[in-house]
């Protein structure tokens, strides 16, 4: 066992182990000294009592000059005057932390003192400074223990109520003082010789040491640059290695015809493809030809036509003979890729039917409120092979769904399905004794950062479409702040009203639902935190707009259409959740779609995949509540057509806010790859990461993916050369150590699956 699997117990003792395990999830002596510090307290350099400035972090030798304890009860504080004969300065500490002070700083007594220099009434002070009673007669050698004390960098690590970060740095301490140089030659170094040469990489050894005990800044930035290249480099060779054990997949080759349904297709388009269509679509096309399962991204903008480059890819398959499924999130997503798909291929969607075309085949639905004659229609259809194409929810995982010839998966925003209903839809292309895997294309409307493409996804191929097709209007975005300026809320059904009048249409999105039915108030997204328990200051504005409920659809919608005074009164107001019957949903999208319905006041149902030309507002309430990815989904649904777009945001976050900060990023910029950056800036690394880190610790302690761009794609392509030479790793024992500690057997299965 090498040394860092050794329990922590060993070293720090039952109790101490017993917390650390319960309350961090550290279990091991490697666990304890991958816990780094999250940051570090500077004492700052020496500096004369007259030169110093406020708000700098100072260290200062002095002598005591006077103390004083003053205030009764909690109101207790000590006061210390010190001086080095350039100037004076007050030290204060509060309540129980005066004692110790009390006892030890007395007149006369000479101390390093460090600190952030402050300013109350008038006077500069160090509140709680961290100090050094210096030892010898009168401060003598007081140079020299200055000169060590000074300027040290403090560790302080992410802890929790029940170990400060004070208990965890001196059980790193006691771990490292006990690992002598025969144990640390027992620790494995997980990168390659070759490769840590190559890159001027400190050994692991001096990593951790210089990571937990800088001297320096210099130390610091030796030991994270090291300990970020481990992160990246192993995670990536795990990826690389999914990517090549896929490769060995057998899979049947699906090449279209040069004749057939998608010929037939490509002439019925009333347009053409843009550039970016066709150079994914030759991406894919290329894929679905190699006898290995393709593995794909496909991620684009709001509008840029992933779902036709998708069905492009799925006509190939049935073309070659193959089956192709779409697996959707949400009925209304899966009923509309449905119907926009059969429009999209007209005849072509009818084989078997009178006028349905020579090289044509059917297309089906199957969600879980499927009827009953309609279900055994499309389970035989596609158990007999004659539906070449099926769109559905989960409802297409069951056992009782066997296709004919799966040869394409298509999945459609592929985050909001687990790996298990991913696997076990790609698994139904297994017939008997044949293993052959289907391709995969995995779709996403929401942009995603090169670099969390590379260590989510990596083991998918990514394509990008950042082209919007011809005849795409802008989409105007505006901030309604409601509780500053009520008459902008005024004004925006009046435009809603306009648009209507004009014989356009709009969408008003709430959170919640409203019925009695739905559980307690969630929590809004993007939520600051709140002051310490008991606190009776007034709420702030902020505060008082957090602890409201969301609005809900059925509530806004009657105050919209059926309240006396109301400012949407006399137009054709529905409601669209998704708590509705199947049919009811279906009904109200048709005759959305249909121009029959003025404003439809939904939840998120409508987010993704839903097209309405005609649709022109959005209206978004308590758009605060909503995370910066979600609200560009949504402003997508408009604009769609020849005429431009309007997407108001309706908060009522004051100006100054996090919250009002993030929907102004929004109203700026139509990019959603710009937008998507700051959506990870503001969010913690696990959960932009979502699953990629379950079933085990998060890997990335060091690795900011949004920061590190330049060390994840240096790492994948190290990693690839690496596993291309050697996919079992024979030859690099130690970094199969290292998989196999950061990356167990659940996390495994993940990467397997996903």
């Amino acid at each position: 066992m090498s040394v860092l699997e050794e329990p922590l117990k060993t070293s720090v003792g039952d109790r101490t182990a017993k917390a650390m395990a319960e309350h961090l999830d550290l279990h091991t002596v490697g666990d304890l000294l991958h816990h780094y510090p999250r940051r570090y307290a500077e004492r700052g350099e020496l500096t004369r009592l007259a030169d110093l400035e406020t708000d700098e972090h100072v260290t200062v030798v002095a002598q005591v000059e006077k103390a004083a304890m003053l205030g009764t009860g909690r109101g207790r504080r000590l006061e210390v005057v010190i001086t080095d004969g350039s100037g004076r300065l007050t030290l204060v500490f509060f309540g129980r932390g005066a004692y110790h002070p009390q006892k030890e700083l007395l007149p006369g007594r000479r101390a390093l003192f460090a600190g952030k220099v402050t300013v109350f009434n008038r006077k500069r002070q160090l509140a709680h400074p961290d100090y050094k009673p210096l030892s010898g007669k009168d401060g003598a050698g007081a140079d020299a223990q200055a000169d060590e004390w000074a300027g040290k960098l403090l560790p302080l690590y992410p802890a929790c109520r029940q170990l400060a970060s004070w208990q965890l740095q001196q059980a790193v301490d006691t771990v490292l003082d006990g690992l002598e140089a025969t144990e640390w030659e027992g620790v494995a170094d997980p990168l390659p010789t070759a490769l840590r040469d190559e890159r001027g990489l400190v050994p692991l050894r001096e990593a951790l040491l210089k990571v937990h005990r800088p001297k320096t800044k210099a130390d610091l930035w030796t030991a994270r640059d090291r300990l970020k290249w481990d992160e990246a480099f192993v995670l990536q060779v795990a990826l690389a290695r999914r990517r090549h054990a896929d490769g060995q997949l057998p899979a049947v080759p699906r090449v279209a015809p040069a004749e057939g349904l998608l010929a037939d297709f490509d002439a019925r388009l009333p347009f053409t493809l843009t550039e970016g269509q066709q150079r994914v679509s030759a991406d894919i096309f290329a894929d679905l030809a190699t006898d290995h399962p393709m593995h794909r991204l496909l991620q684009g903008e709001v509008g840029s036509g992933k779902t036709l480059v998708a069905l492009r890819a799925m006509l190939a398959v049935v073309d070659a003979g193959g089956q192709a499924a779409m697996l959707a999130p949400t009925e209304v997503l899966a009923q509309q890729h449905h119907r926009s798909i059969t429009e999209m291929m007209g005849e072509l969607a009818e084989a078997g039917l009178l006028g349905g075309a020579e090289h044509g085949t059917k297309v089906e639905l199957l969600t879980g409120s499927s009827g009953a004659a309609a279900r055994r229609k499309a389970l035989l259809d596609l158990a007999t092979g004659e539906a070449g194409i099926v769109v559905g929810t989960h409802a297409l995982i069951e056992d009782k769904v066997q296709f004919h010839d799966l040869g394409l998966v298509v999945v459609d925003e592929q985050h909001r399905f687990g790996v298990e209903q991913r696997d076990a839809l790609r698994a139904k292309g297994n017939r008997g004794d044949d293993k052959r895997t289907p391709h995969l294309l995995v779709m996403t409307a929401t942009p995603i950062p090169r670099t969390v493409a590379m260590t989510v996804f990596g083991d998918l191929e990514t394509s990008v479409l950042d082209q919007l097709p011809a005849g795409r209007s802008p989409i105007a975005s505006h901030v309604v702040p409601a509780a500053d300026k009520p008459h902008f809320l005024a004004r925006a059904w009046e435009r809603v009203r306009e648009e209507a009048e004009g014989g356009h249409q709009a969408y008003v999105v709430c959170p919640r639902i409203g019925d009695s039915a739905e559980e307690a108030e969630p929590k809004g997204a993007g939520k600051g935190a709140k002051g310490g328990k008991g606190a009776k200051e007034a709420p702030s504005p902020e505060d008082e707009a957090e602890r409201r409920p969301p609005l809900a659809v059925l509530d806004v919608a009657t105050q919209l259409s059926a309240a006396p005074g109301a400012p949407l009164a006399g137009l054709k107001v529905e409601v669209l959740h998704g708590r509705m019957q199947p049919d009811a949903k279906d009904d109200v999208m048709r005759r959305f779609a249909a121009g029959e319905v003025d404003v439809l006041v939904a939840t998120t149902v409508i987010e993704v995949g839903v097209n309405v030309p005609n649709a022109t507002v959005m209206v978004i309430m308590d758009s605060d509540r909503f995370g910066v990815s979600q609200l560009h989904q949504l402003r997508g649904r408009v604009g769609r057509g020849s005429a431009a777009g309007l997407c108001l945001l309706v908060t009522e976050m004051p100006e100054g806010t996090l919250a009002r900060t993030r929907l102004d990023a929004v109203a700026a910029t139509q990019d959603g790859f710009r937008l998507s950056r700051i959506d990870l800036e503001q969010r913690r690394e696990g959960d932009v990461l979502g699953q990629a880190q379950s079933g085990a610790r998060s890997s990335l302690r060091m690795l900011t993916v949004i920061d590190d761009e330049d060390v994840i794609a240096e790492a994948r392509d190290a990693a690839a050369a690496i596993v291309a030479e050697d996919p079992e790793l024979a030859a690099y024992p130690e970094l199969r150590g290292a998989l196999a500690s950061l990356l167990d057997d659940e996390r495994e299965q993940f990467l397997d699956k996903g």
